[in-house]
């Protein structure tokens, strides 16, 4: 059983203008559909981001791939970062954080290897990281004020303009009923601190079992922070990253009480040692993508242990592929209790046979079948591909898509 092709198709999705405290979604999402055959057959699955970067990672790691056991992940780590030599960031320069190109292209290519291994030996893929400690895997409703989709946008538009607290109490609603989420996480940072503040009471009115978080991503200065977690002291699950950087999370951190959680200040391995030793964050996110795959999620959660802090689970713009890989390790890692992130519900679109995943009760159910449980409908994948021919957009950058909207936007960050 030998690595004999490996297949790349770059897609684009079609997205909605959500808003962060970098600007606005574009008109699409950009994702990366990874098959890794063997001279058996077998194929297995991934699916990663889409821009520039991590495409030339991808494919210049492929040829040295070709020949490959898939279950020697030693070797392909040590192939990765031979190919990729100093590769640096994959980021654009607008984003909040930085990942390390060989980090996702080894990330990507492990997930298809872990399929690969789950198909020879009929085992499903959380397996292979020691066995499910649950059944179903809790995910939260994902909230976004958003502006209303333009009309030369492709594709529908969820909920049109949310630019209020009534509008976006709508969206849960819809979300709630729909999904039957137990949890709901809003992504702050968009419109004033003491909106933000009304709108998640109104979200505890309104819900007042549902746990909730908020995560403006850095844009509030401390004094801010402080203010907002004064306002919101006994309403939060847990606060994620309201400040920008480690000195500034461990400030705030020695101030309040609620639980600080992180996907941007802590996305390394040496950043788990730096954050515990300042008591900076309490609770880190997990994401297969670029922590190493799904073992370096998978050995994160026990580091986290360790050091006595949660795991919560990060989500960016993806499909079925991606939703099935956080499924298997959050159903494999015992210190995750948090519900996972995800966007899912966000888009009408799959690359998956038998359609899209169906939450119940705000659950996926984990996949008993072997390796991910998904398998890929290649007319859906085609016509995603062509529209990735169709545009020319080949990165994200949320800061000059929101100029379509606000022209004499700046970013800044912190803003408040």
């Amino acid at each position: 059983m030998k690595i004999s092709t490996i297949r790349i198709t770059p897609i684009a999705v079609p997205d909605m203008p959500l808003l962060n405290t970098k600007g606005v979604h574009g008109s699409h999402f950009l994702r990366s559909i990874i098959e890794v055959e063997c001279d058996d057959g077998s194929i297995g699955l991934s699916e990663t981001y889409g821009a520039i970067k991590t495409l030339d990672g991808l494919r210049r790691a492929a040829p040295q791939l070709i020949g490959m056991d898939p279950f020697a992940l030693n070797a392909l780590r040590a192939r990765i970062e031979a190919a990729l030599p100093d590769a640096g960031g994959i980021n654009h320069k607008t984003m909040l954080t930085q990942h390390q190109v060989v980090d996702v292209v080894y990330s990507a290519y492990e997930i298809a290897f872990l399929d690969l291994i789950g198909h020879a030996t009929g085992r499903p893929l959380c397996d292979l990281l020691g066995g499910a400690v649950r059944d179903t895997v809790q995910f939260a409703a994902y909230l976004f004020f958003k502006f209303a989709k333009p009309s030369d946008q492709f594709g529908p538009d969820l909920f049109g303009e949310v630019m209020s607290t009534e509008s976006l109490l709508n969206q849960a609603e819809t979300f709630v009923e729909r999904h039957g989420f137990q949890s709901i996480k809003l992504k702050g940072g968009v419109l004033p601190p003491d909106t933000e503040i009304e709108t998640m009471l109104a979200l505890r009115e309104r819900f007042p079992e549902h746990p909730l978080r908020i995560d403006p991503m850095g844009a509030w200065r401390v004094p801010t922070a402080q203010r907002v977690c004064d306002a919101l002291q006994g309403t939060l699950e847990y606060l994620e990253d309201p400040v920008r950087g480690m000195e500034a999370m461990a400030e705030l951190s020695a101030m309040t009480d609620i639980p600080l959680s992180t996907n941007l200040v802590v996305v390394e391995f040496e950043q788990v040692l730096e954050a515990f030793k300042h008591d900076a964050v309490q609770i880190i996110l997990s994401d297969h993508h670029y922590w190493r795959g799904a073992t370096g999620a998978r050995h994160l959660g026990e580091m986290c242990r360790a050091a006595g802090m949660g795991v919560s689970m990060h989500s960016n713009t993806h499909l079925g592929i991606s939703l099935a890989a956080m499924t298997h390790v959050a159903a494999a890692t015992p210190t995750l209790t948090f519900d996972c992130d995800t966007h899912y519900p966000w888009t009408h679109h799959d690359v998956i046979q038998g359609g899209k995943w169906t939450f119940h009760q705000g659950a996926v159910a984990v996949p008993t079948t072997p390796g991910l449980g998904v398998s890929l409908d290649r007319d859906a994948l085609g016509e995603l591909h062509d529209y990735y021919l169709q545009q020319s957009s080949t990165d994200r950058n949320d800061t000059q898509e929101i100029k379509r909207y606000i022209p004499d936007y700046v970013r800044q960050v912190p803003r408040w």
